[in-house]
């Protein structure tokens, strides 16, 4: 069935203090399974984070032509951001834990992540994930120690970057006709599954597949491939 499925290479943001080491875990095998090419890059630390994933979006498109796009949690967000933008270079989105839409708001993530530059400000990256793995459960703490350290002095100003940053508004994934598989995770309290449900809906070719943080604990790509089969649905 998969050698009929003809997809351009993928391109997959990770979130906010996050990296492409774990986006990778999340999407490499699910997308291998269908034969398509995965590219992830990796963040450039600072405020100016989402503007480096952008025009990142825009060479790459330059090279290939066409792009299935996506991303998790913020990177989710830029990758529907750069599909509102690009209808002609864009084929498809693959959008997990995106955390709102519009301005963020109240949007639980956006006050996480200005809690988590706050703590960074004042006791260091180190201090920082002191605290928040006292919080986590241990898979998600080992995963934010190698990724905060790699960010290192530009983390704060990067996390401040995408809590201030809106989220395509709904009006403009309307606008978005490829077909899209949104993922959300049903006990992700920074993440509502509600508003992955709203951005399938919202989206026209959207379909939504859900998994939990329990699984992805035990399997990364319990995400991917709830998200890659919401994807094959819409198609």
């Amino acid at each position: 069935m998969t050698s009929a499925i003809r997809l351009p290479a993928a391109v997959l943001l990770p979130g906010t203090g996050s990296d492409e080491v774990f986006v990778r875990s999340v999407f490499g095998g699910p997308l291998a399974a269908l034969g398509v090419p995965l590219i992830t890059p990796a963040p450039v630390a600072g405020a100016s984070l989402a503007e480096e994933f952008l025009a990142g979006l825009d060479r790459l498109a330059d090279r290939y032509g066409t792009l299935l796009v996506g991303g998790i949690s913020f990177g989710a967000h830029l990758a529907a951001e750069w599909a509102v933008a690009n209808p002609g270079r864009c084929e498809g989105l693959l959008a997990a834990l995106p955390a709102w839409n519009g301005e963020s708001g109240s949007a639980p993530a956006a006050a996480a992540a200005t809690v988590t530059a706050d703590l960074v400000a004042d006791a260091g990256v180190e201090g920082a994930l002191a605290s928040a793995a006292a919080g986590s459960p241990g898979w998600l703490g080992e995963e934010l120690g190698r990724a905060w350290r790699r960010q290192g002095d530009g983390l704060e100003a990067g996390l401040r970057a995408a809590a201030g940053r809106p989220a395509p508004a709904l009006a403009e994934l309307r606008g978005v006709k490829v077909p899209a598989g949104v993922g959300g995770c049903a006990d992700d309290p920074v993440h509502p599954a509600s508003v992955a449900r709203e951005w399938a809906r919202t989206l026209p070719r959207g379909r939504y597949g859900e998994t939990s943080l329990e699984a992805v604990g035990r399997d990364r790509e319990a995400l991917g491939r709830a998200t890659v089969l919401a994807f094959l649905r819409a198609l």
